[in-house]
Parts: C-alpha cells; structure tokens; sequence
C-alpha cells in the first residue's frame, strides 16, 4: 500500500471518528466519561438571591470540592430559559442534571422524556406521587428532593408568637412568593406552631407572586405590619429581603428563609433553614456513587437535619430566651417521634 493511500485511510478513520462524536454530542443522552459531571440549572430566582438559588449552588460547590467530580451551573433568568438550559447542560455531557425548583417541574418532565438515559433530579417536588406535576410520567430518570419544612416552620411560628406576646403584640405576619405547595408548607407550618403556643394569635399571609422583585415584599410586609405584625417571616427567596428590610426598618423582628440569614443583622430572629445545599450534594454523590434512586423521593426532615433553625439573635435575651428555646426543644422532639403531625396545606 503506498503512503498516500495510508495517508488517506487515516484521515478518512478520523473523520468518522470526528462524525461519531458530533452525533453523540448531539445525541438522546450524556456522553459516556470517565469523569462524572453534575449540572444544576437555576430557576428564576437566580444563584445571588442569597437563599433558594445560591444555598444549592453551594451544594454543587461542595460536590466539586470534595468529590472531585466536574460541574456545570446554568442561571435562568426567566422560565422561557428552563429548556434550553437543561438541555444545554445535557449536551455538555452531565451524567446528573439537577433543577433547582418546583417551578421547573413541567420543563423537567418535557426533557427527561425527550433524553431517558440522563439522570435528572428536582428540589422541592416529589415524584412518586398519584398527584402533582408528573402524575403518570415516567420518572425512572427523575428523583425528587423533598423537605418537611412544615416542622421547622412550626417551631418559628411558636417563637414569633411567644415574643410577640412579650410584646403585648396579638399578630405575626409572614410573605410568600408565589403561591405553590413548597412556599405554603412554610406558611402552615409557621400558623400551626404559633397558634400551638400562643391561643389567639393572629397570624397574617401574603404573597408577592414574585420570587426575584424586592419592593413587592417589603409593600405585603408594610400591609402587616400595618394591621399589627410583630415579626415578619419571609419564604420569598430573593424577593423576601425587601420583606426583611421592612422589619428592620420598623424595628421589628424577621425571619429569615432557606439559608441562615442571620448575616443580616441581629433583628433576625432565626432562619427557617432547609438544608437544599446537601440535598444538591447527597444527589450527586449518590449518582456518582451508582446508587441513584430515580423514581423516588429523598425525604429531608428534622430528623435528619434536612431542615433546622439557624442561630437565634442575641437580642433575645434572659428569661424569655430561656423560655422560648426550652419550649421549641419539648415541640421538636414531638414532631420528631410523630406525636405532632404538622399540616402542610394552608387553610
């Protein structure tokens, strides 16, 4: 064979080779490798709304950190972004790609049929349901990742209620964004709890339909706090700061949702922490590990430490201090054992 022949049997060989990998880059799943790739795309909340978004992004971070793997965060700024952005992250070979909220749900379920062989998991829905967003799909490629943040929302809302009391104050407020099933979970939990510790606290509900615009928070925490809110819980990502804002700006206490937010000043009476940055990490190191668990639920409660308090203000001082945590620790191992079973639906 002469040397122009084998000449163009290799280049014939390698662009076949260079066709093979565009159809696989352009293919029904994530490229086979030999190093794992976890993808998180955002919902609109975006990754600096120093709660929902960015306490996930840190999970990603951790996962990159610790469990050496590569990792792709995608930002969405509006819905329309959802599918692009998932599937962009398909085509950059993630083996795991994760969607960082129920507002995503429907998007998710559209590409996880559309590529079967790419595993894929959501925070804060469930999908071995009769009901919900992906009632009869196959979700063999989708896990859930669900928290029972009813339970420390129940203890937040016999705090706000105790001290409001102290207060002589007779109302709590708190500010939902949209108003979907894992921002109304705080919010029944929280008037359980209060109503729990303190018998006829009023406990007063908006929302701002928004996750992202802060002046629509802090004017339904200024509506509270109007009609006699002592405290101001905000389950609004980063809409909610213009919520705190509002009871730091009337000296009033707030709560903080997601991640510790105590950062922001001392008014904060605690956070209503949900532990979505190990969610994130638990997900892709399970995926990694080969014990992805499509189909199926991951339950993150008190019990596991899935959802907690975050620090408790110093303001809080003294006897009342005393009182109010001795009576959070008896109501959390009540929920813990089962004795008390916290709604989750607001009435």
């Amino acid at each position: 064979m002469s040397t122009r022949r084998l000449t163009a049997g290799v280049l014939a060989a390698l662009m076949a080779a260079a066709v093979l990998a565009a159809v696989l880059a352009g293919g029904g799943s994530a490229r086979p490798s030999a190093t794992f790739k976890a993808a998180l795309i955002s919902d609109v909340g975006h990754f600096n709304d120093k709660s929902f978004n960015q306490s996930q992004l840190a999970g990603l971070n951790l996962a990159k950190k610790k469990l050496k793997v590569q990792t792709v965060a995608i930002q969405s700024n509006t819905s329309s972004d959802y599918i692009p952005n998932l599937t962009s992250a398909i085509r950059q070979g993630s083996n795991l790609v994760i969607a960082a909220g129920f507002l995503m749900a429907g998007d998710l379920k559209t590409v996880a049929a559309q590529f079967p062989n790419t595993k894929f998991a959501i925070t804060d829905d469930t999908v071995s349901s009769a009901f919900g967003d992906f009632k009869g799909a196959d979700v063999h490629n989708i896990e859930g990742l669900t928290y029972a943040t009813q339970q420390n929302s129940y203890l937040i809302g016999c705090m706000a209620a105790m001290v409001t009391k102290a207060q002589k104050g007779k109302a709590i407020g708190v500010v939902g964004g949209i108003k979907i099933p894992p921002v109304d979970i705080f919010l029944a939990g929280y008037e359980a709890g209060a109503k729990k510790c303190v018998t006829g606290m009023t406990v007063l509900k908006g929302y701002s339909q928004d996750f992202v615009k802060q002046d629509l928070c802090k004017t339904v925490a200024e509506n509270e706090i109007q009609s006699g809110a002592r405290v101001v819980f905000a389950v609004a990502g980063q809409c909610g700061l213009g919520a705190l804002s509002a009871a730091q700006d009337h000296g009033l206490w707030g709560v903080g949702v997601d991640r510790d937010q105590s950062f922001l000043g001392s008014f904060i009476l605690t956070s209503a922490v949900k532990r979505v940055d190990i969610g994130v990490y638990n997900a892709i190191r399970d995926a990694k590990a080969g014990k992805y668990k499509g189909g199926s639920n991951a339950v993150f409660n008190l019990k596991n430490n899935g959802v907690a308090l975050g620090k408790i203000s110093p303001k809080l001082k003294g006897k009342l201090r005393t009182q109010v945590l001795a009576k959070v620790a008896v109501l959390r191992k009540q929920i813990i054992s089962g004795k008390i079973k916290v709604p989750t639906t607001v009435g």
